[in-house]
């Protein structure tokens, strides 16, 4: 189940954000590829500008995946090519909404659409991680406070480090070794939220750097989650763990299998990716 957002009134105060990305490839023949970095439409956000700078021209078609999220087909032609995608992101000068008062529900009463993230997936594993998930959080009382619990725990408990996870690395495998990246604290809150009959699906994004310090470290995509509570889905980020500005989504799904920012149908080599989320004006 999805909300239908509007576009941001002319009531609510808003900042403009730059956003986007550039990937460099080379290839010795033509790959097919889908591309996955366009911001989904329900949500508080108005863009504009949007467009595609492919070098070599090419055609392009796009489509929706069967979560909502917008996709772009192409190929990744032989030789070099540089492919960029570019907007402008009206967004809410506000962080996203909290209620401490957001209950759980039980799962005889959850809409058909939702109980589906209640659900293992290849990266969030409820099933293997249940022990532990109702051993931490069992005598937590239930609601959002319980799920800002996991959220604590997870941040605490991962260290934030590039490299130290990659595509075949589960929930189970980061709680086990400590380390990992966003996606990776995502996968972790969403499996002990599963295992607690709580549903939770992964979010792709851009998160700009708008009141908020980055550390020095350089913009990427970011991962967080969303957990349905109280008859909506809540935001929450177990890597930052601080209410954020400037949210833009890209797309929803159950990990991070389902929200790939790019999917190649052959090995063409990544020369480089820039992310930019940056405000302006």
């Amino acid at each position: 189940m999805t909300e239908a957002y509007a576009d941001p009134s002319p009531e609510i105060d808003t900042r403009t954000v730059s956003i986007g990305a550039t990937f460099v490839y080379s290839s010795w023949s033509a790959v097919p590829a889908v591309f996955q970095i366009e911001p989904v439409d329900d949500q508080p956000v108005e863009l504009r500008d949007e467009r595609w700078e492919l070098e070599p021209d090419q055609q392009t078609r796009s489509y929706r995946d069967l979560y909502g999220n917008r996709c772009r087909r192409m190929l990744v032609p032989s030789g070099r090519s540089v492919i960029t995608y570019a907007a402008t992101a009206i967004v809410p000068d506000a962080p996203e909404e909290r209620d401490e008062s957001a209950i759980e529900h039980r799962p005889e009463e959850l809409p058909d659409d939702v109980l589906f993230y209640t659900l293992p997936s290849r990266y969030c594993l409820p099933d293997v991680l249940g022990t532990e998930a109702w051993s931490r959080f069992g005598s937590v009382p239930p609601g959002y406070s319980r799920v800002q619990e996991i959220c604590d725990y997870v941040h605490d408990h991962l260290t934030f480090a590039y490299g130290s996870s990659g595509s075949w690395t589960t929930a189970a495998d980061v709680h086990q070794s400590g380390y990992g990246v966003c996606r990776d604290y995502t996968h972790l809150a969403i499996s002990f939220c599963r295992a607690l009959n709580i549903p939770a699906r992964y979010v792709f994004g851009y998160i700009p750097e708008m009141d908020f310090d980055s550390r020095g470290l350089p913009m990427d995509f970011a991962a967080w989650m969303e957990v349905y509570l109280g008859g909506r889905w809540w935001t929450f980020d177990p890597r930052n763990n601080v209410p954020r500005k400037g949210r833009v989504l890209i797309g929803r799904g159950r990990d991070a299998t389902d929200v790939a920012m790019a999917t190649t149908f052959g090995a063409p080599y990544l020369e480089s990716m820039t992310v930019v989320a940056e405000e302006v004006g």
